[in-house]
């Protein structure tokens, strides 16, 4: 039988970059390099397909950047290319992010016959000087007009972005949003807080952006829970909210900690219990996947040979590492952490082999008796309290040094 896997395809053009985002994405890129990208992501899809043939895909997610600045052409490429190169499977959540002002019914209605049949919108807000402020590409009419053209085009299942904490918002005005994006009645809601990341042009201008202070931006977050619950959505992570079987199953992936393969420049995987990540450079992206290596393989500098696969690997990898046992419990933890269920001491005794209550019970009993946790027996959980400082309480409980300790002396029988 074979094993579930996560797809991710990283496009990294926008048409133009939006001045909070710290992703590796760029504008402007030319015809020919947008050309030469698709072609080498599909060198590289050939290159991981018999590393893949263990496993079938059931989830796809093609992100970025903006993947639906490509020319449709490129992209039904793509799309064709993961379908010849990997099993996927038939019930396969295939999500595709684009941007509002990059797409039309026909365009939507040529990836829905491809095979797409999850959309994802960056809405961000509903009102207009918002939408300039964040230097957005689109206005509230634009997303509209897209949303109706995902639904034309047979999508029953689109996911909006909303932002909260943003430049000249006020609670009023993210109500606003709210009200609008329901009235849609989307399957699914990701609602993300502002975050200035260093290196971005908001963080060169931090000082003067005209943001909501920190007790209005905690009560958006809160007041978007309770508004968007009411609305029929379930606040099953930290930042995402879905009606009654539409979780994104993709993500969920990451927060379970399930094995993924992360494809392009930038994007990173968990599969075959290793971590690793492939170097924020396209033109290196690029060249390696493109190098001919005569008759399959070529010799190194100490005379052995290697394959095109491991050629471009040992080219493009930016870090890898297996997971230690305490690393992919604190892993876990972290991760699973993010989902409303939280964690469950029956399974993680199940998964790990090891006494959850024992070995965090005590750390965690503070944060229970505050009121940032729930405990029911078996589960522990986050309440939403919990959840808007999450960073905080996991840095304090988690120290993955003495974790791991801990954890492979239990393993090993070394400190009964």
């Amino acid at each position: 039988m074979k094993k579930p896997l996560g797809l991710y395809i990283h496009i990294p053009f926008c048409q133009a970059k939006c001045a909070y985002c710290d992703f590796y994405s760029m504008s402007g890129a030319t015809e020919e390099n947008m050309s030469r990208y698709a072609d080498a992501l599909l060198l590289q899809m050939q290159d991981y397909s018999k590393a893949a043939k263990a496993y079938i895909v059931d989830t796809v997610f093609i992100g970025g950047g903006t993947p639906t600045v490509l020319t449709v052409k490129l992209l039904s490429e793509i799309i064709d290319g993961i379908y010849r190169n990997f099993d996927v499977s038939k019930n396969v959540e295939f999500t595709l992010e684009a941007n509002p002002a990059t797409v039309s019914t026909g365009s939507l209605s040529k990836y829905r016959h491809a095979g797409v049949n999850r959309l994802s919108l960056g809405l961000q807000s509903a009102n207009d000087d918002e939408l300039s402020a964040l230097s957005r590409i689109h206005s509230r009419a634009d997303f509209e007009a897209s949303y109706y053209a995902a639904r034309k085009a047979k999508f029953d299942n689109i996911n909006v972005d909303i932002m909260y904490g943003i430049p000249l918002q006020t609670a009023e005005s993210f109500t606003r949003t709210l009200d609008y994006v329901t009235g849609l009645a989307p399957e699914h809601i990701s609602m993300y807080g502002l975050k200035i990341e260093d290196g971005t042009p908001f963080a060169l201008r931090r000082d003067s952006l005209i943001l909501p202070d920190e007790d209005t931006e905690a009560d958006m977050y809160f007041d978007g829970i309770r508004y968007l619950e009411a609305k029929g959505y379930r606040h099953y992570e930290i930042s995402n909210f879905a009606r009654p079987g539409f979780e994104c199953r993709h993500n969920l992936k990451y927060w379970n900690c399930d094995e993924y393969l992360g494809l392009g420049c930038a994007a990173h995987s968990y599969f075959s219990n290793m971590r690793f990540s492939f170097k924020r450079n396209m033109g290196l992206y690029i060249d390696a996947m493109e190098a001919d290596i005569e008759g399959g393989g070529m010799l190194t500098d100490d005379g052995t040979s290697i394959s095109h696969d491991q050629f471009r690997a040992a080219e493009l990898v930016d870090e890898m590492y297996s997971i230690a046992p305490g690393e992919r419990v604190g892993e876990y933890i972290m991760l699973r952490l993010r989902l409303a269920d939280g964690i469950s001491s029956a399974e993680f005794a199940s998964r790990f082999g090891l006494n959850f209550d024992a070995i965090y019970g005590r750390k965690l009993q503070l944060y229970i008796d505050n009121g940032f946790m729930t405990y029911d027996g078996d589960r522990y959980a986050f309440t939403p309290k919990g959840m808007f400082v999450s960073n905080y309480i996991l840095s304090n409980i988690l120290d993955f040094d003495e974790d791991s300790h801990i954890i492979t002396s239990v393993c090993d029988g070394s400190d009964k």
